[in-house]
């Protein structure tokens, strides 16, 4: 069974103007939707016909790297979009006693999301992370993930350009200032943290 294109959580201008609608247009239903097709293409009348998209990522891994990356950039698409809301929410008493826990603070931990952003080679994600009760700011290269890792994601910000060129052109810096700062959904943060598994495509 084909994976479908996930409907995104929120109107298309629901995150302006950290993020336009023009650029959810074509991230979404573009650059997304490339991913989810190429990835049917490849697992038609396969064994990964019926597989989930988690189970899909870790057999590609390290044996068919076309096949992964259009199956790890779908996943890491469906999860970004869950990660933004439309007005930032509060995180957990759960999620924000760990957060203080290793990073002093929220604000803390949202300098180093940017940082990190910022300070990322070329195309990738950031994510907030959970590993054997502590939490970690980590960030994966080109269309990796951490769908099939060792990690609970628990957020993630992509930092291809392709999510901010419209409409910040280079200034990566001032994307990652509106998301973060703004548009962070921490209730979906501590669902995943309170799950204490990784967030799983639906299919």
């Amino acid at each position: 069974m084909a994976f479908q294109l996930i409907d995104l959580p929120y109107p298309d201008s629901a995150l302006e103007p950290a993020v336009s609608a023009n650029t959810l247009s074509f991230h979404h239903g573009k650059h997304h939707k490339a991913y989810i097709d190429k990835m049917n293409a490849a697992i038609d009348g396969t064994a990964h016909d019926d597989a989930a998209l988690e189970d899909v990522v870790s057999a590609a891994r390290g044996s068919n790297q076309g096949l992964f990356n259009n199956a790890a950039q779908s996943w890491n698409h469906a999860f970004y979009w869950h990660s933004m809301a439309a007005s930032e929410t509060a995180p957990s008493d759960e999620l924000k006693a760990k957060i203080e826990a290793a990073f002093g603070s929220i604000d803390e931990l949202k300098s180093q999301l940017k940082a990190r952003g910022a300070g990322h080679f070329a195309s990738g994600w950031v994510w907030l992370a959970e590993k054997n009760g502590e939490l970690s700011v980590e960030e994966t290269h080109d269309g990796d993930t951490l769908a099939d890792s060792d990690f609970n994601p628990l957020l993630t910000i992509d930092v291809w350009e392709h999510a901010y060129y419209l409409d910040h052109q280079n200034a990566r810096p001032a994307y990652l200032d509106a998301v973060v700062d703004h548009k962070i959904n921490w209730a979906f943060a501590s669902e995943n943290l309170a799950r204490g598994s990784a967030w799983t495509y639906p299919k």
